[in-house]
């Protein structure tokens, strides 16, 4: 599989080989689907919690007497029927909300996302990526030269002044391989890789 190098200004001057077995695979929608939903929701943190009948602040004196009045009987002002009262149901923290995905589907996953990345124009390769100094004005600069306004950068290794310069900037990500995620691939416009991130994520997920 041949993918563009970009120079300073975005155009594609040449092109690059990759491994067809990471950037060349089928697109399979119901695993990708399957593999960004698992990664959202082992995200969650699961410490929510609500009150039933029994545990919200109410007094337990009936409201008022069971016969007479024409509105419906009542026992307590925290029933679940109540404005204010407790919930039937409610959610407590011990909730699990891990997903499963076997290690191969994961790898496969990643790999149809790049591969589909490839088809649609959505990523391209660049020698390295640097800053002189940890300023995120540079290298928005440098972003804003290439013509990128949403961009996910994968390098085979993030400086401190690359970390710090990439940090505040609203629609850029700049990571090592190691931590590439299936949502952060899908949702950025563009992704860049530097060349010696192939060779990465080629032992990662071929």
């Amino acid at each position: 599989m041949q993918l563009e190098l970009l120079n300073e200004q975005g155009q594609a001057t040449a092109t690059v080989d990759a491994p067809d077995t990471v950037f060349a695979r089928d697109y399979n929608e119901a695993l990708v689907h399957q593999i960004v939903v698992a990664y959202q929701a082992n995200a969650r943190q699961g410490t929510r919690a609500q009150k039933d009948r029994g545990t919200v602040k109410h007094s337990t004196k009936k409201p008022f007497r069971q016969k007479g009045t024409g509105r419906a009987r009542a026992g307590m002002t925290s029933s679940p029927l109540w404005r204010g009262g407790g919930r039937i149901f409610p959610n407590t923290p011990d909730e699990n909300f891990t997903h499963k995905v076997n290690k191969k589907m994961y790898r496969a996953g990643m790999a149809s996302i790049l591969s589909q990345l490839v088809r649609d124009g959505r990523l391209a390769v660049v020698d390295g990526l640097a800053v002189d100094a940890p300023k995120t004005k540079l290298l928005a600069q440098k972003f804003k030269a290439m013509g990128l306004d949403s961009v996910l950068v994968i390098a085979d290794s993030v400086d401190e002044n690359l970390a710090l310069a990439s940090r505040n900037l609203a629609n850029a990500l700049v990571i090592e391989p190691r931590q590439a995620d299936p949502v952060s691939l899908v949702y950025y416009k563009k992704v860049l890789l530097t060349k010696g991130a192939i060779g990465q994520l080629e032992e990662m997920f071929a």
